[in-house]
């Protein structure tokens, strides 16, 4: 007999809003940016990525495209994601 598994998808973890602040914490970590844009789009998908792309002001095709692997986002876009996530970005000495 065999045992059906399905892929691991981190979205399916992220619950609260302190749950997809502290996955984001970590994927800043890593410093890199497509790491992060990637993680930006996990959150994305978490919290629905149709509601995002509409209060960031972008297509949902879009954002898919900017948090893909290979996107590039603006920066603009990033501001406007952590935003609809009702996230808010600081920054800390190192």
């Amino acid at each position: 007999m065999s045992n059906k598994t399905t892929p691991f998808d981190a979205a399916d973890y992220l619950d609260t809003p302190e749950d997809i602040a502290a996955f984001l914490d970590e994927s800043l970590k890593i410093g890199d940016p497509a790491f992060f844009a990637k993680a930006l789009g996990i959150a994305s998908r978490a919290k629905g990525m149709t509601e995002i792309a509409k209060e960031a002001g972008v297509s949902r095709e879009s954002l898919y495209r900017a948090l893909s692997e290979d996107g590039d986002p603006r920066l603009s876009t990033l501001f406007g994601v952590i935003k609809a996530l009702g996230l808010r970005l600081t920054t800390a000495a190192a």
